[in-house]
């Protein structure tokens, strides 16, 4: 069976991957993962010429990239160049969808939703996932996508929201179901030990996301002055980049915390993963519109304890006591519960632990298997490489 991948997901020309092409974020581990139920996977992304920084290679079973341009522009800009956009890649997105035996669709994307809408007028077997807040529309587009999922989901069109929670995420249109997101195989996970805080004080808190306004890194900076009053030798690690990253380091440098404070920019995966394994506290005071942050399942799975807000999936993933709900992105709450954490260390440690555990559940295959268990049902297969 041959699956069409169709996503807005940027990559860039690396001779190092044996597809020839690499991109960043979890995209590269799920759509490995996603190949391993298919015989043939060819994935129609846009590329650029450009090098980047914190790339993973494009590789998966019997795996192929087929490249069209790139979208450039944000807002209205976008909005104007999409016509012609659509007339010079429009045929190439048609054929491998209409060569494919079934079709993958992750949005929010304008390019996603293209592939969408060839693949329903080509009457394809579909899976299209959610990638975003499911309960969270602010603009029109968002409200397409939402509305399209609900009039369409159904029979050989499956639609997936990512995010989690004991009630369905649609009362229109029960054939709606959740799927986590992840980005970590199962020995990635289990391979992590327990984290003890440290004698000497010297606590290590970590955020990682795109430097964007409402993910929380000026929270956690503006916190580090009264958690320095408690714990002397703590520092802040801050990855990733963004349109922000700028305005954090001149924020920190005000505050006097140069020396506390560390801006590693985009990095690869392993020396993210290699940072949270050194790390004691993962703070993700977040008020933006999240589905299934990554970033907070890998600090999980290297047995790190979080702070984040009720916001999505987040308030699910802490009942385990893997870690601890602040109530509104502020920063004194924040310092306050990070001093509540790592006043007591057997409570840290059990923490610690149940960290772990709770990553367990979230592994690739575990992924990867529950995926290919919605896909069977809904495709009335026995297996998907099998032609329907």
């Amino acid at each position: 069976m041959k699956l069409a991948v169709v996503s807005h997901k940027l990559c860039w020309p690396s001779t190092g991957s044996p597809t020839g092409y690499a991109t960043d974020g979890g995209f590269p581990f799920q759509i490995e993962a996603i190949s391993e139920l298919f015989d043939k996977t060819r994935v129609v992304v846009p590329s650029e010429i450009s090098p980047t920084v914190g790339l993973s290679p494009m590789k998966g079973h019997g795996m192929k990239v087929i490249c069209i341009s790139a979208l450039n522009g944000r807002g209205f800009t976008r909005k104007l160049r999409f016509p012609f956009w659509l007339l010079k890649n429009g045929r190439v997105i048609w054929r491998e969808v209409s060569e494919a035996d079934a079709v993958h669709t992750p949005i929010p994307g304008d390019i996603g939703t293209i592939g969408m809408l060839f693949a329903l007028l080509l009457r394809k077997p579909l899976f299209v996932r959610h990638c975003g807040n499911w309960f969270v529309q602010r603009t029109a587009a968002e409200r397409f996508w939402k509305w399209s999922m609900e009039y369409f989901g159904g029979g050989t069109n499956v639609m997936l929201a990512t995010g989690g929670s004991a009630d369905a995420p649609s009362h229109r249109n029960k054939n709606i179901k959740w799927i986590f997101s992840t980005s970590l195989r199962r020995e990635q996970i289990e391979s992590n030990k327990p984290h003890m805080l440290p004698d000497s004080g010297h606590i290590r808190l970590a955020i990682a996301c795109r430097q964007e306004p409402r993910k929380g890194t000026d929270v956690v900076i503006k916190s580090m002055p009264d958690i320095l009053k408690m714990f002397p030798n703590a520092s802040l690690d801050v990855i990733g980049d963004g349109s922000r990253l700028l305005e954090c380091q001149k924020m920190a440098e005000h505050l006097g915390l140069s020396r506390s404070v560390t801006f590693h920019g985009k990095l690869e995966h392993s020396e993210v993963l290699a940072i949270l394994k050194q790390t004691h506290i993962f703070c993700f005071p977040t008020d933006a519109s999240e589905g299934f942050p990554k970033a907070v399942l890998e600090a999980l799975a290297s047995g790190v304890p979080v702070i984040t807000t009720r916001v999505s999936v987040l308030p699910e993933l802490m009942k385990s006591g893997c870690g601890m709900l602040i109530n509104s992105p502020s920063s004194s709450e924040l310092a306050e519960t990070v001093n509540r954490i790592c006043s007591n260390k057997k409570k840290y440690h059990e923490m610690s632990t149940a960290a772990i555990e709770t990553a367990k559940q979230y592994s690739l295959e575990g992924w990867k298997d529950r995926l290919g268990e919605i896909l069977r049902r809904s495709w009335d297969v026995k297996s998907l490489s099998n032609d329907l």
